[in-house]
């Protein structure tokens, strides 16, 4: 490969295209005539045809906003759930503190303690979403599958760092006998209609 032609940096006038460049306007009569000149060449109205054009063919969606919702993946990472057991109503949650340790944003905090039958019991779990950047670490590492993300993506507050507290993101136990309960693949998951062939743990005392 030979060089020369990068040695050479003399560039002939024939490289470059001049560019015809009107002067700016000064007053405000040259403004109002170059507006116009550019009007009438017909960009302007290709450019609005356009865009009616592709608004008239637009589909427009069925689902009417905020009383309809459209439903999200199940991998969607949204706001946090709690979940239970599904034989016995007790929390999932041991504990562990796994969730609060792998936390990046540093955004979870646990509070717990031993109850009467010398168990690990959560006392206070919140989750500062004005922190959290919603990664799904605290999902993957749970060992028993008690904290997820859900699928309600609406998460307005009026200030800028707002909690949910654990009553909050814990499954009601309406939801739970009624079996609406959404489960997801991992360990300790049951799916829909398998709570027949589940015998109780020792938690349903």
């Amino acid at each position: 490969m030979h060089i020369e032609p990068f040695e050479n940096r003399n560039v002939s006038n024939s490289v470059y295209v001049p560019v015809d460049i009107k002067p700016y306007p000064k007053t405000g009569w040259e403004s109002f005539k170059q507006v116009v000149a550019r009007s009438l060449k017909g960009e302007l109205f290709v450019g609005l045809w356009t865009v009616l054009r592709e608004f008239i063919k637009m589909d427009w969606p069925a689902i009417e906003y905020p009383l309809e919702k459209m439903p999200m993946n199940a991998r969607y990472r949204a706001v946090h759930k709690l979940l239970r057991l599904w034989e016995s109503g007790y929390e999932r949650c041991i504990g562990c503190g796994l969730c609060e340790k792998i936390c990046i944003a540093d955004c979870i905090r646990m509070d717990t303690r031993i109850d009467a039958n010398s168990r690990k019991e959560v006392t206070e779990y919140s989750i500062n979403f004005g922190r959290c950047i919603f990664c799904g670490y605290c999902a993957e590492v749970c060992p028993e599958l008690a904290i997820v993300h859900g699928d309600r993506y609406e998460n307005v507050s009026e200030q800028r760092a707002h909690f949910s507290l654990k009553n909050d993101m814990l499954t009601p136990m309406d939801v739970l006998k009624n079996r609406a309960q959404v489960e997801f693949e991992g360990f300790g998951a049951l799916i829909p209609g398998s709570s027949n062939d589940v015998k109780k743990t020792p938690l349903a005392y």
